[in-house]
C-alpha cells in the first residue's frame, strides 16, 4: 500500500477539485513560455510533451512550436505521406489540435482528421499509420496524438508516431525538441501559421473514418466470432475518454452484449472518484480511480475501462474485481500464446523490467523467449512489426499484440483490444481472467506486489534516473543473496533510467516518472507479504540516500 494515499482517496470527485476549464483555456492561450526556465520548455518524456497551462508547460507557443518542429523533420526525413491527427477529451486538446492544424497546414502537411472533430484513441492513430504504409516504400504516413494520457484535467499533452505506428525513438524526440525550443525563443519567428478556418478548407486536409476503419478490422486480432456466441454480458467504462463513441460500434457491428455504463464526456471529468493521491486522473489501473466500476462487477460476466486516449486498459471480474495490471498481463500472455496458432513459433514475450516476474515464468511455461526492456512502449515497436514480439505489454497496463496471423495490428498501446480480450478469453475458457489467474498461481506460485509513487521534483527525478550500482551498497535483499544489479535492461542493453535489484524470492526497481512530477518504487515477492514489505522498505532507504540533497 502507498503509505503516502490521500484520505479522499477512492471517493467521488468534491466540487473543490474540479479543473476551472474557462481559466484553464485562457492560460493556455495567454500564458508565454520562457525557454530559459527548464520547466516551461518543450521535454518529450516516455510518451511525449506533457504538461498544464496553468504552469505554462503546455500552452499555445508549445503546440506551435512542436507542430513546426515536426513539419520540418517530415521535411528533413522526406516524409511525405499524410499525417494523421487526432485528440482526445482533455480540456486543452481541442485547443491544442486547432493550434497545430493551422501550424500543419501552413506547413503543406496532408492530413487526415476525424470528421466532426470525433475524438480519436492512440490506437486507432497507430492501426491507421500501418494500415496505409503496409506494402509502400514512398510516400509514407505518420501521426500525432494530442493526449496527456491518464494524467489529471489540468494536464496536456502532444505525442508524435513517425512511420512505424508507434511512440518515436530518443533520437527522433529530442530533434523536435531541440527545434521546437529554438522557436520558443523570444523573435525566433519561422512558425509559418494559417487561421483554422483556412486550414480546414486546405486541399491537403481531408476527413478521415478513424472509428469504421478501427471497428471493422478487430476481428483480425481477436476472435469476435466466440464473444458472440457466447452471449456473455460485458460492461465498459470509457472514463470520459477518446473511445466513448467506439464502444457502441464494435457492440453494433459484432452483435455483442456489451454495456457502456457512462457516456459523459465532460473536461473536469467529475465522475470520476479520486485517485491516491486525491487528484482526478482517468487510470484504469488504479483501484482508486476505478470504484465505480469495480461496484458493478456483479452485473456483468467481464468489466473493463480504458484510460483517456484508450492505450491502457482495467479489468474487472466477478471473481476478482479490478485486477492488477500484472496480473491480467500474465494472463492474456499464457491465453495468446496457447491459442494463436498463426504466430511465428519463435514470437517472443516483451515485458519491461518493472513488470511482473510471473510474465518470466509463464514464459518459461510456454517455451517462448522473454524480452526484458526499459519502461516506454518504443523498445517494442521493431519487435511487433516483424513478428519477433508476439506480445509487447506493460506494468501500467498498456498492450498490443499481432493480429490472429501474426502480422502486426499496432505499434502503440491498444487499450481497446486488451479490454475485448478479457472477453475472448472469458468465452472461450468459461473462466474470467482472475479465475484464469489463480490457475497460473497454483502452478508456478503466488506473487506479491506493490508499487510506491511519491512526489518528486526535476532534480530528484534527474538524480534517481543517473543511480549508479555502485550506489547500491548492499549484497542482500530482504534477507536473500542479491543476484543482479541492473541499470540497463536484459532484452536490449539499454539503460532503465534508474536500478533494479533482484534476489531469488523477489525484486524491486526505483525510477523517476517520465509523465509527471513523482518517483515510483516497484517491488515483487514469491514469498509472502511481510517479505514484500521488507523489500519495500530496503528500496525506499536507498531511493532516500540516492535522493538526499537533490
Amino acid at each position: 500500500m502507498n503509505s503516502r494515499v490521500n484520505a479522499l482517496a477512492g471517493q467521488p470527485a468534491p466540487a473543490a477539485v474540479l479543473v476551472d476549464v474557462p481559466r484553464l483555456i485562457t492560460a493556455y492561450y495567454s500564458e508565454r513560455p520562457d525557454p530559459s526556465i527548464a520547466a516551461q520548455r518543450v521535454a518529450f518524456g516516455t510518451s511525449g510533451h506533457r504538461g498544464s497551462a496553468f504552469d505554462v508547460g503546455f500552452n499555445e507557443a508549445h503546440v506551435l512550436a512542436i507542430s513546426q518542429a515536426i513539419s520540418e523533420y517530415r521535411k528533413q526525413q522526406g516524409t511525405d505521406g499524410p499525417l494523421f491527427l487526432g485528440f482526445d477529451t482533455h480540456a486543452l486538446s481541442a485547443p491544442a489540435f486547432a493550434s497545430a492544424l493551422e501550424v500543419l497546414a501552413a506547413n503543406g502537411v496532408e492530413l487526415m482528421i476525424a470528421a466532426g472533430d470525433e475524438y480519436t484513441p492512440t490506437p486507432a492513430i497507430s492501426h491507421a499509420i500501418l494500415n496505409y504504409n503496409r506494402g509502400r516504400k514512398t510516400g509514407m504516413a505518420d501521426g500525432i496524438v494530442i493526449t496527456p494520457s491518464h494524467n489529471p484535467p489540468d494536464s496536456g499533452g502532444f505525442k508524435y508516431n513517425p512511420a512505424n505506428g508507434g511512440p518515436a525513438d530518443t533520437d527522433v524526440t529530442k530533434w523536435i525538441e531541440n527545434r521546437a525550443n529554438e522557436l520558443l525563443k523570444p523573435g525566433a519567428g519561422g512558425i509559418k501559421r494559417i487561421a483554422v478556418s483556412a486550414a480546414r478548407r486546405a486541399a491537403t486536409t481531408h476527413l478521415h473514418d478513424y472509428v469504421q476503419n478501427y471497428v471493422q478490422d478487430l476481428g483480425a486480432i481477436l476472435d469476435m466470432d466466440v464473444i458472440r456466441e457466447s452471449k456473455i454480458r460485458m460492461g465498459v467504462d470509457p472514463l470520459g475518454g477518446a473511445g466513448v463513441h467506439y464502444w457502441p460500434r464494435i457492440a453494433e457491428r459484432y452483435r455483442l452484449d456489451l454495456t457502456v455504463v457512462n457516456d459523459a464526456v465532460d473536461p473536469t471529468f467529475r465522475f470520476m472518484t479520486l485517485d491516491w493521491d486525491g487528484k482526478i486522473r482517468m487510470d484504469p489501473s488504479s483501484a482508486y480511480a476505478m470504484q465505480r466500476l469495480i461496484a458493478l462487477k456483479g452485473r456483468y460476466d467481464i468489466a473493463f475501462a480504458c484510460d483517456t486516449d484508450h492505450d491502457r486498459h482495467g479489468i474487472v471480474t466477478p471473481s476478482s474485481g479490478l485486477m492488477p495490471a500484472n496480473h491480467y498481463l500474465s494472463v492474456a500472455i499464457d491465453y495468446l500464446f496457447s491459442h494463436r496458432s498463426g504466430w511465428r513459433a519463435d514470437a517472443a514475450v516483451g515485458k519491461t523490467v518493472v513488470s511482473s516476474a510471473m510474465i518470466d515464468r509463464v514464459g518459461k511455461r510456454l517455451n517462448r523467449a522473454v524480452y526484458e526492456v526499459p519502461v516506454g512502449f518504443k523498445w517494442f515497436v521493431a519487435g511487433l512489426v516483424d513478428g519477433k514480439l508476439g506480445f509487447g505489454g506493460e506494468e501500467s497496463a498498456g498492450a498490443s499484440f499481432s493480429r490472429i496471423d501474426g502480422k502486426v495490428w499496432t505499434t502503440d498501446k491498444d487499450g481497446i483490444v486488451p479490454a475485448l480480450l478479457s472477453a475472448e478469453i472469458t468465452a472461450r475458457t468459461g473462466r474470467d481472467p482472475g479465475e484464469q489467474y489463480r490457475a497460473l498461481t497454483q502452478e508456478l506460485g503466488t506473487s506479491f506486489a506493490d508499487r510506491i509513487d511519491a512526489p518528486a521534483n526535476s532534480a530528484q527525478k534527474a538524480k534517481l534516473g543517473k543511480l549508479d550500482r555502485k550506489q547500491v551498497h548492499i549484497t542482500e535483499l530482504a534477507g536473500e543473496p542479491i543476484e543482479q544489479i541492473l541499470t540497463q535492461a536484459p532484452g536490449n542493453n539499454a539503460s532503465i533510467g534508474g536500478v533494479k535489484v533482484t534476489a531469488r524470492g523477489g525484486w524491486f526497481a526505483a525510477r523517476p516518472s517520465g509523465t509527471e512530477d513523482i518517483y515510483k518504487i516497484y517491488a515483487e515477492s514469491f514469498h509472502d507479504d511481510a517479505h514484500l514489505r521488507r523489500l519495500t522498505a530496503e528500496a525506499q532507504t536507498i531511493v532516500d540516500t540516492a535522493l538526499a540533497g537533490a
